[in-house]
C-alpha cells in the first residue's frame, strides 16, 4: 500500500507542475504577441513586406464600339459608344536582381529584421501595336507608359533611375494616372500597326521588413539574389532553382519561362477585376523571400518548456529510487519545492533572453538553478555526494536539452535519442529490484 500511495502521491504531483508550466508557455505566447506588434509598428513607420513585379508595357486607347441597348419600352437598339481600353504586353525577357542588405532595427525590448534591396530590373520588349480594323472607328491611342508595381512606395530611398533605350526617362508617382501601388514612366505614343522595340532598366533601392516578394512576368524570367543573411526561407510558389547558402549569406537563382509560372495570366485577371498593383497580392505565383532567424528565443523558449515535464519526472522518479531503496523519507511538499525550481528555470530563461544572447541566458539561468537544487538536495537527500550527484544528472539534461534547442534540424532525432538513452538508463539501474519486496515493506 505504501508503495502504492508513493506511486499516485508522484504521479499527482508530476501532474500538478503542469499548471506553472502551462503558465509559463502563455508567458511566452504573450512575449511572442508583443513582438509581432513590434514588427507591425516598425513596418508603419518605415515600410512593411515588399513585393515588386514589373515592367508591364500598357498601351491604353479609345475607340467606337457597339453597344446593345434597351429603351424605356424594352425594344433593343444598337448604339455607338466611346470606350477607354488598353493593350498590356509583357517583357519578352526580364532580368531582376540585387543585393538584399539586412539589418536589424529595436522596438523597445524586440529586434525586428529589416533590409535594403539594392536591385535592378532590366527588360526588354518586342511588341507590336495592333492595325485599325476599321478605319471608321475612329481608335485614338494615348501615351503609352511603363509601370512597376511596388508593395510599399514609402520604402523607395534616394530616386529610382529607369533608362529606356539607353536614355534617363523622369519616374513618376503611381502605377498609372490614377495612382496604385508603384511608379511608372511615360513613353511616346507608338502609331497604329507599327513595332515597338525598346530595353528598359530600373535601378531602385527598397527597403521593407523582413520579407520580399518577387513576381516574374517576362517570357522569359532571370532572377538572382544575394544577402549576407545566413538563414533565408523561400516559402512563395516559385522555389529557387540554384540555391548557395553559406556561415556568410546566401546566392539564389531562378530560371523561369512563362510557361513554368502562370503569373502574367493572373496579372491580366486581376487587372480584369479592377485591381491596381496587385499582381503580387493573392493567389499569385511568386517568390517569396523571408530572413528568418531560424531558432529565434521564443521558438526555443517554448520548445524547452515542451521537455520541463520530462525534467520534473525524472527528477521526480530519482528521487522515488532513493526513497524506497536507500529508505529515504521524502515530504511531498520537498517534491513540490523541487519541481517549481525546476519550472522556473524556463522563466528565467525566457526573461534574460529578452536582453542577453540566448546561450547566455541558458547558461545563467540553468547554473541559478541547478546551483539553487544541489544545495537544496545536499540537505534533502542527507548527502552531500547525493545532492552533487542529483545536480550533475540535471546539468547533463540541460546541456542536452540546450543541444535539441539550437538545432534546426536535427531536434527530433536528438530529442528521440535522449528519451530512448534516459529509458535504457532507468532500466539499466533498476534490473535488479525487487518490487514484490518494496511493495510488501
Amino acid at each position: 500500500m505504501r508503495l502504492g500511495f508513493k506511486i499516485v502521491m508522484v504521479l499527482a504531483l508530476t501532474l500538478a507542475i503542469l499548471v506553472p508550466l502551462t503558465m509559463i508557455r502563455g508567458v511566452i505566447h504573450e512575449r511572442e504577441g508583443y513582438r509581432a506588434e513590434a514588427v507591425a509598428n516598425v513596418a508603419r513607420s518605415t515600410a512593411g513586406r515588399q513585393s515588386f513585379a514589373g515592367p508591364v508595357l500598357v498601351v491604353p486607347y479609345r475607340e467606337l464600339v457597339d453597344v446593345v441597348e434597351r429603351d424605356k419600352y424594352g425594344v433593343e437598339h444598337t448604339v455607338q459608344r466611346t470606350e477607354q481600353r488598353q493593350w498590356v504586353f509583357f517583357p519578352k525577357t526580364l532580368d531582376v536582381g540585387g543585393t538584399v542588405e539586412p539589418r536589424v532595427r529595436r522596438s523597445g525590448l524586440y529586434e525586428v529584421r529589416v533590409y535594403e534591396w539594392r536591385g535592378h530590373a532590366q527588360a526588354e520588349f518586342d511588341v507590336r501595336i495592333p492595325a485599325d480594323e476599321d478605319p471608321a472607328r475612329g481608335r485614338s491611342i494615348g501615351t503609352p507608359r511603363l509601370g512597376y508595381a511596388i508593395g510599399d512606395v514609402r520604402g523607395l530611398r534616394g530616386k529610382p533611375r529607369l533608362r529606356v533605350d539607353g536614355r534617363d526617362v523622369p519616374v513618376l508617382q503611381g502605377l498609372d494616372e490614377e495612382g496604385g501601388d508603384g511608379v511608372h514612366a511615360r513613353l511616346p505614343v507608338p502609331r497604329a500597326g507599327t513595332r515597338l522595340e525598346l530595353k528598359s532598366r530600373f535601378d531602385f533601392d527598397l527597403a521593407g521588413t523582413e520579407a520580399l516578394d518577387v513576381v516574374p512576368l517576362g517570357d522569359s524570367n532571370h532572377i538572382e539574389l544575394d544577402s549576407p543573411w545566413p538563414h533565408p526561407s523561400f516559402v512563395g510558389t516559385l522555389s529557387p532553382g540554384t540555391l548557395d547558402v553559406r556561415d556568410d549569406g546566401f546566392s539564389a537563382r531562378w530560371e523561369l519561362p512563362a510557361l513554368a509560372a502562370n503569373t502574367q495570366a493572373q496579372y491580366l485577371r486581376q487587372i480584369r477585376e479592377g485591381g491596381k498593383g496587385g499582381a503580387v497580392r493573392g493567389d499569385v505565383d511568386r517568390i517569396s523571400l523571408q530572413l528568418i532567424e531560424p531558432v529565434d528565443v521564443y521558438t526555443q523558449a517554448d520548445r524547452a518548456t515542451k521537455y520541463g515535464l520530462l525534467f520534473v519526472a525524472l527528477t521526480f522518479v530519482g528521487f522515488f529510487m532513493f526513497e524506497l531503496i536507500k529508505q529515504l523519507r521524502i515530504h511531498p511538499i520537498q517534491y513540490g519545492l523541487v519541481g517549481l525550481a525546476l519550472a522556473i528555470f524556463f522563466l528565467l530563461l525566457v526573461s534574460l533572453s529578452e536582453h542577453i544572447e540566448f546561450g547566455w541566458a541558458y547558461l545563467s539561468a540553468s547554473v541559478a538553478c541547478i546551483g539553487l537544487l544541489g544545495f537544496y538536495l545536499c540537505a534533502v537527500l542527507h548527502s552531500v555526494l547525493r545532492g552533487l550527484g542529483f545536480a550533475t544528472m540535471l546539468a547533463t539534461l540541460y546541456a542536452a536539452l540546450y543541444g535539441l534547442l539550437v538545432s534546426e534540424d536535427n531536434a527530433l532525432v536528438l530529442g528521440a535519442g535522449l528519451l530512448f538513452v534516459i529509458l535504457a538508463a532507468i532500466m539499466v539501474l533498476t534490473r535488479k529490484v525487487d518490487w514484490y519486496r518494496l511493495q510488501a515493506g
